[in-house]
């Protein structure tokens, strides 16, 4: 628990990580940029999916982008294509 008082925050000084991200990938048990890359954007997506049903493409693309150290929108048009893909079958 102490780890993770001391780590909170680290996460909003990645691209795209407000404090509704952050709060959420917290939720999940993320807490730092290592846990999030070592998760992946599907599967923290998947989790935040559970606790915020209204959890949108946009975020899917920010977790993605914050992993990859770069803002959301510019994100490969490959990439945002895969989690389109992705986040269709999640969602329908």
């Amino acid at each position: 628990m102490l780890k993770e008082v001391m780590c909170m925050g680290e996460l909003s000084r990645l691209p795209n990580v407000g404090r509704v991200l952050e709060k959420n990938l917290n939720e999940i048990g993320v807490f730092t940029a290592e846990q999030l890359r070592e998760m992946g954007s599907r599967e923290a997506f998947i989790r935040i999916r559970m606790i915020d049903p209204g959890a949108c493409l946009h975020m899917l693309y920010g977790i993605q982008g914050a992993i990859e150290g770069i803002r959301d929108n510019l994100l490969p048009e490959s990439t945002k294509r895969d989690l389109r893909e992705f986040y269709k079958q999640l969602c329908g």
